[in-house]
């Protein structure tokens, strides 16, 4: 890493290890497969996740969201003009956004998704839905590549995929407790081809096998985005590889919980245990080959934005 991030103040490795604690705590996917990430990646990649993590939780308090997400965006503007407010997440977020060049509309993009849950916005076919998990989650996928020096759009666009086939990954596992929240990300187009009356459904939901079709498309549309992120991967500098890999692996793995469960993601949640997390997280160490081929299929359109903000950084 460089010596800038590798001198890091005794508050800012304070700061650190507080982002690690919280993810310990709250996503357990990204604390297992970070494990493998050299630190110079899984330092700040702590940060930037800590960060999505508590403003995500800031929508979902039970405050006034709207106030929330007026505050999110205060907050990162305070970040971009070096005056984060006076807490762990923020400084070591201001740190990071700096010290890897990441532009303001990547992560101001994940607030405006936020806003959009805030809306209770639904979404009519699963291009729509690509619009929303670029936001919520192609943003992570291209701040991560950045972390990490990628440059090449197209390695930037696999990066996105991964975001992407992540957050369908999470809507099909968390369809029953989206719904009970009063949330639906459903395709409609989906649900409409199936006999399924969004409203109807949302007001008594249960699992039929009409929804479980639903469930299955999302993710076979999560599972062609794992298939074109690998490629990226591989462009991976290689000590990073492992612990992306482990990433892409596990929430995969959540899809193939879900399919084992019958589909049925409303009556329980998907959890991959803990043994065959660190089974993939073995394999995943050994996934370190760089094939000679590379994708340089064009990036979904709803990422492009992503994709061109983070390469003109560079610039």
């Amino acid at each position: 890493m460089s010596q800038q991030w590798s001198s890091l103040s005794t508050q800012a490795k304070r700061d650190i290890a507080i982002c690690r604690e919280l993810l310990r705590l709250g996503s357990q996917s990204f604390y297992a497969s970070s494990i493998i990430l050299p630190r110079e990646v899984r330092e700040p990649a702590s940060a930037l996740y800590a960060f999505c993590r508590l403003a995500d939780d800031a929508i979902d308090d039970g405050g006034d969201s709207a106030i929330a997400v007026h505050e999110l965006h205060a907050r990162l503007d305070r970040i971009y003009s070096g005056a984060p407010q006076n807490n762990a997440v923020d400084r070591a977020m201001a740190a990071v956004v700096h010290h890897y060049y990441i532009p303001q509309t990547l992560p101001a993009a994940l607030i405006e998704g936020f806003e959009w849950d805030v809306a209770g916005r639904r979404y009519a076919s699963l291009s729509e839905l690509f619009d929303y998990a670029a936001r919520v989650a192609g943003t992570v996928g291209a701040m991560m590549a950045m972390l990490m020096g990628v440059r090449a759009p197209d390695v930037l666009a696999r990066a996105c995929d991964l975001g992407v086939a992540m957050q369908l990954t999470n809507i099909a596992r968390d369809v029953g407790e989206d719904a009970l929240a009063g949330r639906l990300y459903l395709p409609l187009d989906f649900m409409n081809e199936v006999g399924l009356d969004a409203e109807e459904w949302l007001a008594a939901p249960v699992f039929t096998p009409a929804v479980g079709d639903v469930v299955a498309r999302l993710l076979e549309a999560a599972d062609t985005l794992y298939a074109r992120s690998t490629c990226g991967i591989a462009q991976l500098p290689v000590r990073a590889r492992p612990g992306i890999y482990a990433a892409r692996r596990i929430y995969a793995e959540i899809g193939r919980v879900v399919e084992k469960q019958g589909l049925d993601s409303v009556s329980s949640r998907a959890v991959v245990t803990r043994s065959r997390k660190l089974a993939l997280l073995g394999r995943s160490l050994l996934s370190s080959v760089r094939p000679k081929v590379r994708d340089y299929a064009p990036p979904l359109r709803q990422v492009k934005f992503l994709v061109d903000a983070a390469a003109a950084a560079y610039s």
